[in-house]
């Protein structure tokens, strides 16, 4: 199972934003996607990823004294590159998940954007993929055992 790769396992094309589109472009693409984090790019290049975490902490609290107009109209104009972590921690698309995993527990990260030799972009690999690969191979294991001998 480690040794399984994460071009095999990662979510490919991956959704992404650019790197002036505005907080509400990001939240819709969230939540039509139903996703938790989006690679962040410039001219073709990756630059950043935004998490839906990082959106929420963006957001101005529920106490606010300013009227739904003046949110919606600071939001609009607050753009990703205000807010995203810049420089990602990336994966090469024939690393081993145990790679991916072992840099997501090292960087306390739940998502890898992955790139290929070249260092395009070409998916991402999160918890979620690799708790697939766990749940498929038991499933595998549990399927062998039940066979008669």
């Amino acid at each position: 199972m480690k040794q399984e790769l994460v071009r095999d396992w990662m979510s490919s094309p991956p959704i992404t934003i650019d790197i002036n589109a505005a907080l509400p472009e990001a939240c819709e693409l969230l939540r039509k996607h139903k996703i938790r984090r989006l690679p962040v790019m410039q001219e073709g290049k990756l630059v950043g990823i935004v998490t839906r975490g990082d959106l929420r902490g963006a957001q101005p609290s529920e106490a606010t004294s300013l009227s739904i107009w003046e949110l919606n109209y600071l939001l609009a104009k607050l753009k990703l590159k205000e807010i995203m972590t810049p420089d990602p921690i990336t994966i090469r698309d024939d690393a081993t998940i145990s790679d991916a995993a072992q840099l997501m527990i090292d960087y306390k990260v739940s998502g890898l954007p992955v790139v290929d030799k070249d260092g395009n972009l070409v998916g991402m690999i999160t918890e979620s993929d690799i708790f697939r690969l766990v749940v498929k191979h038991w499933r595998e294991e549990e399927e062998k055992e039940a066979q008669p001998a």
